[in-house]
């Protein structure tokens, strides 16, 4: 029973009186085996598998920020985009060890041509990696993977030039 500090003189109504708990028992053994849960010191990496970092989530307001300034083919869908761009921001973050900013999402802005005025095999390129995005997971995965490391490890500065893609991006179809 749970003792609480009042003088024995003072009275107290019957609904007041505090009444004994039984604490739920201790488990006796943990259970493991939870789909997502690590099973080696080490995370995993590769193919699929994803990149974690500290709320990734700020990315989808980042992104939903910089829509205005983002210049689409007639035929690319803006909330697409904003979720591809998001989800890039977000790995580029997640690399360095951080929360995303507005400065990863212009570099994955930039590396498709999104900020400047796009060549037109560049726009060929991004509209089948983007289309449809926001409602296939499948395809945002592979979008992820498709995109070079060394390609998100870049400045906003040297994204600026979108009529250099081909050296940044040609890698996503050799490597991840």
């Amino acid at each position: 029973m749970l003792a609480v500090a009042q003088p024995t003189f003072v009275p107290v109504p019957d609904a007041d009186r505090v009444r004994p708990s039984i604490p739920p028992p201790i488990p006796t053994k943990a259970r493991t085996g939870r789909p997502g849960e690590l099973r080696s010191p080490t995370v995993p990496t590769g193919r699929g598998v994803g990149t974690t970092g500290p709320d990734q989530g700020y990315a989808l307001l980042l992104a939903h920020r910089l829509e205005g300034s983002l210049r689409l083919a007639p035929d690319e869908d803006p909330h697409d985009v904003g979720l591809g761009v998001a989800l890039l921001g977000s790995r580029r973050a997640a690399l360095a060890g951080r929360a995303p900013c507005a400065y990863d999402l212009e570099v994955a802005a930039g590396l498709f041509g999104y900020l400047a005025d796009a060549p037109p095999d560049l726009v060929a390129f991004r509209g089948t990696l983007f289309r449809g995005l926001a409602h296939r997971y499948d395809q945002q995965r592979a979008l992820i993977d498709a995109v070079p490391t060394d390609a998100l490890r870049l400045t906003p500065a040297d994204v600026a030039d979108p009529s250099r893609w081909r050296d940044r991006l040609i890698a996503t179809e050799e490597a991840p």
